[in-house]
């Protein structure tokens, strides 16, 4: 198939397509990897928050 110009674009264009998909796999890992880090920090924020709140009630309480 490479022995044409025809097959050698076909060729190029397929590694292309290969290297493409590749990139892609690894952007998809690094998004999911990315959401799991930004989850677990939004969960550690929100538990944060809930024990400045119940000490900002405590001391609302205390006065």
């Amino acid at each position: 198939m490479n022995d044409t110009p025809h097959g050698a674009a076909v060729a190029r264009i397929e590694r292309a397509l290969a290297r493409i998909e590749r990139a892609a796999e690894a952007n998809t890992q690094a998004n999911r990897s990315l959401a799991l880090r930004h989850a677990a920090l939004r969960h550690r924020i929100g538990d944060a928050i809930g024990a400045l709140d119940a000490v900002i009630a405590h001391e609302a309480d205390a006065d």
